[in-house]
């Protein structure tokens, strides 16, 4: 399980260090091999290999007659880049995938359970407080999340 926010630095050369609270796991669960693609939000999704897998297979077995299905795996399995970390625990994020998140020198890694998104710093600040200021939950829950209990 992947959880908490942790602002990182992006060297020159597009790489960034995995924290080392999660270097471990995903050593033993994935031998540090991953794959990053792009979010419909601005961020990119970083998955554990074992755990992309699933979410490939899933999504390669819906109609791609249907053009969301077809749009959503150009997106995610066209940009899908595979990773590895490195002696010192870094990623190399490809130059069109920090394109995309407009990754610069300052990036926030969020754990999201199964996953982690990067962000930019800025961006992730400003979708933060767009976030905690939203109307959204003062009008009620969707039914969705109306039986969570927190």
């Amino acid at each position: 399980m992947f959880r908490g926010v942790t602002n990182l630095n992006l060297d020159a050369k597009g790489r960034v260090a995995i924290p080392a609270r999660y270097r471990e796991r995903l050593l033993e669960s994935c031998g540090g091999r991953l794959v990053v693609t792009i979010d419909r939000d601005g961020c990119l999704l970083v998955y554990p290999l074992t755990e992309w897998e699933r979410i490939e297979a899933a999504l390669m077995s819906r109609p791609n007659m249907d053009p969301q299905v077809r749009s959503l795996q150009r997106l995610l399995l066209g940009y899908a880049s595979d990773v590895e970390m490195d002696a010192q625990s870094r990623i190399l994020v490809a130059p069109t995938l920090r394109e995309h998140a407009q990754l610069d020198k300052h990036v926030v890694l969020v754990g999201q359970g199964n996953k982690f998104e990067l962000w930019n710093e800025a961006t992730w600040t400003a979708q933060r407080e767009q976030w905690l200021k939203s109307d959204e939950f003062a009008e009620g829950l969707s039914e969705a999340l109306a039986s969570l209990s927190l």
